[in-house]
């Protein structure tokens, strides 16, 4: 095959997402301090970009270098399967700083630890059936014409997964208007009983909202153009538009570990310490809410 530049464009983007992941994923694992709900759902979502990144790796060198059908398929469902953990993964934090605001007296309990094991054992084995699909025979390798603009997947299972999207999407967007209209009383309510200035209260509102605005435009300009586009496309369609829509998406699995790991102030203290030689697994902690991060 004559090497595609995008292909490569591609296989760059998965090298990037890996590193960046691997170090979230390290180390959340080798760090006793993050055994905390929220750390084992940012460690969830940073395991699945890892694996995603890893896909796409493979996905290039299995094309080029070992061309194999049933190579070809345990790859796509390998990159179902993170991609869907991925953006489950982003559903679940969601929920879960929902949780923290709207159950903030109870939120620190067994009942807690429980349930964000239940939403990680759904949303992985949810992962784990679409990624089996293409493998256990739901392809378009006999049946060119059932392809979807991402060969060898049928049209029936892109839209199961655009559709899938779209509603995790939906529902991250309510609960983030929730959680915003939290923050604002909140903030309002501390503004008054410190006697704070409406300025103070407004600056403190507004960068709540930019928060979760930064959050939520991330993830819809890096999925919405290639969802929209399985559910509009085919067969048919030019795969440079496949590819145009594809890149984006990839890119959310890059920004993933900056906006919810890279940015968690324990996470930081972590790196710097490993980055000066100082690593301890018993560095002191400030307990903070998932809402905080």
């Amino acid at each position: 095959l004559s090497l595609n530049p995008w292909d490569v464009v591609l296989c760059i983007s998965g090298t990037i997402i890996s590193c960046e992941n691997a170090v979230v994923v390290v180390v959340i694992f080798y760090t006793p301090a993050f055994r905390a709900p929220m750390f084992l759902l940012i460690g969830s979502l940073a395991t699945a970009d890892l694996l995603a990144g890893l896909g796409l790796i493979l996905h290039f060198a299995f094309v080029y270098f070992i061309p194999s059908e049933a190579v070809s398929l345990l790859t796509v469902g390998l990159l179902v399967t993170s991609f869907t953990a991925s953006v489950s993964s982003l559903l679940t934090i969601t929920i879960d700083r929902y949780l923290s605001l709207y159950n903030a007296l109870t939120y620190y309990s067994k009942r807690t630890v429980t349930r964000t094991y239940i939403m990680l054992i759904l949303t992985w084995g949810a992962s784990i059936c679409y990624g089996l699909l293409p493998i256990m025979g739901w392809n378009c390798l006999k049946e060119p014409s059932s392809c979807s603009v991402v060969k060898p997947l049928v049209k029936n299972h892109l839209i199961i997964l655009s559709v899938s999207f779209f509603m995790v999407f939906t529902a991250m967007l309510q609960l983030y208007v929730q959680i915003c209209k939290v923050v604002c009383r909140h903030a309002h309510q501390i503004a008054i009983q410190r006697h704070f200035l409406a300025s103070s209260h407004y600056v403190t509102t507004r960068k709540g909202i930019a928060t979760l605005a930064v959050i939520l435009g991330a993830f819809a300009s890096c999925w919405l153009p290639f969802a929209v586009y399985c559910l509009l496309g085919d067969y048919s369609s030019p795969a440079l538009y496949t590819y145009l829509t594809l890149l984006p998406a990839t890119y959310n699995s890059m920004l993933n570990p900056i906006i919810y790991a890279f940015r968690n102030q324990e996470i930081q203290k972590v790196l710097w310490a490993v980055c000066c030689g100082c690593f301890s697994s018993t560095l002191p902690f400030r307990s903070r809410s998932p809402s905080d991060v």
